[in-house]
Parts: structure tokens; sequence; C-alpha cells
């Protein structure tokens, strides 16, 4: 078992390659840092316990899990905007506080209103989005809409489903591979 010293020993000489490492892969040194600072604290919760000549191979497969994860939120993330991307306000506004089902809601006359053909689309893509998501297993629909509509991280998700952050994980690779199946079987690219 590795002592809190031999550990914090470890946890600084690490921390540089260790951010190098990530920052080559993500490209992005404030994500980089949020990487290597997760990967530390996981392998401090986890694996304290670990003797300390496993700790830098423990750590180099967290720290390439991060990494993974990082993309994988990016691509499911990805996914998302371009699915909505259809639905952005006029002039193609990206303000934060937008929300695209506003524009649904949207009253003639005003700057967000649509043409009716324009709002029939909007509208069915809407309702096709919403059906799809009911049709996902329980699970699935849980972790999805928590994660990615509530946005939530995966342990906050993993709380508050009662399971573990692998489990958040699976559910929603399942739940975003079949809803982009189900939706471009019905003719929208996500």
């Amino acid at each position: 078992m590795a002592s809190r010293q031999e550990l914090s020993v470890f946890l600084s000489t690490v921390e540089r390659r260790a951010f190098k490492q990530a920052a080559f892969a993500v490209r992005d040194d404030d994500a980089a840092l949020d990487i290597v600072q997760d990967a530390m604290m996981r392998l401090a919760e986890r694996y304290a316990d670990k003797p300390a000549e496993e700790l830098p191979m423990l750590f180099q497969r967290i720290l390439q899990n991060r990494i993974h994860d990082h993309f994988r939120r990016g691509k499911v993330r990805n996914l998302w905007v371009s699915l909505f991307s259809a639905l952005r306000g006029p002039g193609g506004e990206s303000d934060d506080e937008f929300d695209p089902l506003e524009l649904l809601e949207a009253q003639g006359g005003t700057p967000s209103a649509q043409s009716s053909a324009d709002q029939v689309e909007s509208e069915q893509t809407v309702r096709i989005i919403e059906e799809e998501i009911e049709r996902l297993p329980a699970r699935q629909r849980e972790a999805f809409l928590l994660r990615y509509w509530e946005d939530l991280d995966v342990a906050e998700t993993a709380a508050a489903m009662g399971c573990s952050q692998g489990s958040v994980k699976t559910h929603c690779s399942r739940a975003t591979h079949s809803l982009a199946s189900a939706l471009r079987s019905r003719g929208l690219k996500p």
C-alpha cells in the first residue's frame, strides 16, 4: 500500500508530463488541465491502497480513459449540436440563453418568427426527436436526459440514478447510438 507521502511524490513527479500528454492529445490546455486533475483525483480516491510500484500503470490507464472520455463527450455534444443547428435563431444566433424550442412558440411579427413551412418543419423535427426519446428503454432515457438535457456530469448522473458511473456511460452510449440510428431512419441527419 502506497503511503500518503509516496502518492503525493508520485503525483507531483507525473503532473507536468501528464499535462503535456493530455494537451497534445486534446489540443486544449484548459481541457488538458481538467483531464489531468480528474485523473489524479481518481487515482487518489480509488487506488491509494495499491502498492507504489503499481501507481504509474494505474495512472496512465486512468489518464488515457479520461482523454477518451473527453473525445466521446465532444462527439456526442457535436451530434446534438448539429442536430439542433437547424433550429438556430435567425442569423444563426449562438447565445447561451437561446432555447431552440422557443422558435416553435414564436409570435408573428417578432424577430424569431418563422415562415409557416419552417415552423411546420421545426415542429415535426422536435416531435420526431421526442418520440424517439420516448421509445428508449427507461434507464437509457433517464441517463440521456440527465446527461445531455439537464447537463449533469457522469458522477452526478450516477448519483441521481443510483448506479455506477460506468452504467451511466453505457446507458448514454446506447441511447445516443439508438437515437442517431432512429433519426437517420426517419430522414433526419444527426
